[in-house]
């Protein structure tokens, strides 16, 4: 079966890809990843807030020319990165707030305060982006609450024609091994949660547009550094493109440069247009804060060249978003446009 997309849509689809239909984005969201480290440097409770801004901006400074867009924060990214982005770059808000409740049965998700759908949509943003932690095997009531969660925002993205970006990542329940409550990859995740919760997401009622998934393994495991070979491990990533049921890109989790490689290659031979990714991209330049002519100096010196390569092979080897199986597998941008004065609904030409 093939699907059209709302002219809203399909332009903000376009708007976050490169003219093949691949995706090159970079995340400048992250709020603990970048506001624990300097907290720790001040010894405060909080990071100034100039400082999360100050490095935020020098992301952009730097590295949008390198990106198809760029996923920045309503809080600090977004007041003054709106002035600066390059208006060729496609422009994504996060709406879940960094702040998740974290109960007996597992976390629940909630939207920043006074930001919504709408709101994203008025201040020009081509897409929604939206983070939700998820279990299958957590309580009944929390899953639900997820579900809730997703649903409320698939139906506001549809209702004012927006992409919806989702993001998904599996945690530790409380009683696990490796308890933290931070932004990284969860140490012995198991592959079925990761699978099994794509294929919750990929039921059409939730209305998401493009994933934003994990490795289905660690990426140690991904990068070659385990007992599973790498045919099993590919196995894995070609049930969840099989599973995502729409066009679909990577996160990094914080993994490093060479191990986020080897993810990005599982991937595209799963058949992902792209990545969303932001520490294996600037981590290393951002360990030398409070240095921030160091800071700079990495960026260029490190995550540019970084991303040039990851360019590379994402031109070479990233599935097209609009050759995806959704869309009949056509070759090539070319769209059709069909006014029916009660639908403007978008297609292929051919479906």
């Amino acid at each position: 079966m093939t699907h059209s997309l709302s002219a809203g849509k399909l332009w903000g689809l376009r708007r976050m890809a490169d003219a093949q239909g691949r995706f090159k984005m970079l995340a400048v969201d992250q709020r603990p990843p970048i506001k624990n480290p300097i907290a720790k440097h001040y010894g405060t409770a909080e990071a100034p807030y100039k400082d999360v801004t100050k490095f935020k901006l020098m992301l952009l400074e730097e590295l949008q020319s390198s990106s198809t867009a760029m996923l920045l924060d309503p809080h600090f990214a977004l007041p003054k990165g709106l002035r600066m982005i390059d208006p060729t770059n496609g422009l994504i808000v996060t709406l879940e707030d960094s702040l998740f409740e974290e109960t007996d049965g597992g976390r629940m998700s909630a939207e920043i305060d006074n930001w919504s759908v709408e709101k994203i949509k008025r201040v020009g943003g081509d897409a929604v982006k939206v983070l939700a932690w998820y279990r299958p095997d957590a309580s009944p009531q929390v899953c639900q609450a997820q579900k809730d969660f997703t649903k409320r925002i698939g139906d506001a993205c549809a209702r004012f024609d927006i992409p919806f970006l989702f993001e998904l990542l599996v945690y530790p329940l409380p009683d696990d091994a490796h308890q933290t409550k931070d932004y990284v990859e969860m140490q012995g995740k198991d592959s079925a949660h990761v699978l099994e919760s794509v294929a919750e997401f990929a039921h059409a009622d939730y209305g998401v547009d493009v994933f934003k998934l994990e490795s289905p393994v660690s990426a140690a495991v991904a990068a070659g550094n385990g007992s599973m070979g790498a045919d099993a491990v590919q196995a894995l990533f070609d049930e969840m493109g099989r599973l995502s049921a729409r066009p679909w890109v990577m996160l990094s989790a914080g993994a490093d440069k060479a191990a986020f490689t080897k993810i990005l290659g599982h991937a595209y031979q799963a058949g992902a247009s792209g990545y969303l990714a932001g520490r294996a991209i600037w981590l290393d330049a951002f360990g030398a804060f409070p240095d921030w002519d160091a800071v700079r100096a990495g960026l260029q010196s490190d995550a540019v060249p970084y991303m040039q390569s990851i360019n590379t092979l994402t031109d070479t080897e990233a599935l097209p978003w609009f050759d995806h199986a959704r869309f009949g597998g056509t070759t090539g941008p070319n769209f059709a446009i069909e006014d029916d004065d009660a639908n403007f609904r978008t297609s292929y030409s051919g479906f």
